[in-house]
């Protein structure tokens, strides 16, 4: 059994089979479907239950719920159903609710699910609102970031190591004081090793580790077997990979089995949709989409893509490439990482369903206040 994403003919074809076989195929289309996100279960390549779900200001609505019928009794709407509901839970929606039939109400109730409002009748039949909270505010992970040149806290504008501005002498000053706020991660880039090709900052990871709590993902130059055990050695929960996905899938592959998907962050560089490498001056034909798709089916389960034409702008993020990315894979673990320049930005990834943001520049130039991130959280 396989849930993903189904495309919207065979959803009509699905919902028409099974609740309306007696209308057109025009009959069971909905007005929003377009902006729906359509998942099913399929047995051996064939789609045998299908949902739609629809997200309004952190409430998920879910409609048309159909399994065929010769499958039903199996589970397969169960499934389907359990999935929705994680994903609405993983990305923080605030409740989720449906227009259910009067005869259908027991299956919702098993998810704890109950009946609101009364019943009214609908094509000669009879329904029911069923609603769920799921909290009452939603939360997302903030990521502060360190980017390291020559052991010191710079920030960069697009990549460009010719516009680099050096923030504080020393990072575990900066550490420390994100810990002393409330924060729980830190995003650890050494730049001077993403130049090189190998890791070089390890010993300002080192002491950030073991003079902090802070979760640490670091990434920049790792390339071989060694320079993860030195991330790892050093104290990163996570390490911080982007090339190497691209272009040496062998390579990365072999460290997800040898070491876990768990304790890696992949990042995305991207322009126009497909993956930029090599500091952001080569892009790729590697869509963005198929890259995560990839690495999803290998087991990666974070993910952070930045868009390289607002990196370092204080411009806003690409909220509408990560909507479709969120869109596209409700299960992961999204991490929006660029162009952050207010606490509205925050808040507006928070509201799409973001589970983290990478904030850097925006902290450092006095855009938003650490004491601020720490309240939204």
């Amino acid at each position: 059994m396989e849930i993903k994403a189904v495309p919207l003919a065979d959803v009509w074809r699905m919902r028409q089979a099974v609740m309306y076989p007696a209308e057109s195929l025009d009959f069971v289309k909905l007005e929003e479907d377009e902006a729906g996100l359509h998942l099913g279960v399929y047995i051996n390549g064939e789609v045998v239950s299908v949902i739609s779900v629809f997200e309004d200001r952190g409430r998920v609505q879910f409609r048309k719920f159909a399994t065929k019928t010769d499958q039903q009794g199996k589970g397969y709407g169960t499934a389907l159903l359990q999935y929705v509901m994680d994903w609405a839970k993983h990305h923080n929606k605030q409740s989720i609710w449906c227009n259910a039939r009067l005869t259908a109400t027991a299956i919702y109730k098993k998810f704890g699910m109950q009946a609101t409002g009364d019943a009214w009748q609908k094509y000669g039949l009879d329904f029911i609102k069923m609603e769920k909270q799921l909290q009452s505010k939603r939360t997302m992970q903030i990521i502060p970031a360190i980017d390291i040149i020559d052991g010191k806290c710079v920030r960069l504008t697009q990549g460009d190591y010719q516009q680099k501005k050096v923030y504080n002498e020393n990072p575990l000053e900066v550490a420390l004081e994100f810990e002393a706020a409330g924060l729980q991660r830190l995003h650890l880039v050494d730049l001077d090793g993403a130049k090189a090709g190998a890791v070089k900052n390890w010993k300002v990871l080192e002491t950030i580790a073991g003079k902090t709590k802070l979760v640490i993902d670091f990434g920049g130059g790792i390339k071989t077997d060694k320079d993860v055990d030195i991330v790892f050695n050093s104290g990163a929960a996570l390490a911080t990979v982007g090339s190497i996905a691209v272009k040496n899938e062998q390579e990365f592959v072999k460290w997800l089995l040898t070491y876990g998907a768990d304790k890696f962050l992949l990042g995305a560089d991207v322009k126009d949709e497909k993956i930029a490498v090599g500091g952001w001056l080569e892009t790729t034909d590697i869509w963005i989409y198929d890259f995560i798709a990839k690495y999803i089916a290998h087991g990666v389960q974070q993910i952070f893509c930045t868009d390289v034409s607002k990196d370092g702008l204080l411009q806003g993020p690409a909220v509408e490439l990560y909507q479709n990315i969120i869109k596209q894979f409700p299960q992961l673990h999204f991490i929006a990482s660029g162009g952050v320049s207010n606490m509205e930005d925050v808040r507006q990834l928070q509201e799409i369903g973001c589970s983290g943001v990478i904030i850097g520049k925006a902290i450092y130039e006095g855009r938003i206040t650490v004491e601020e991130l720490v309240k939204l959280k």
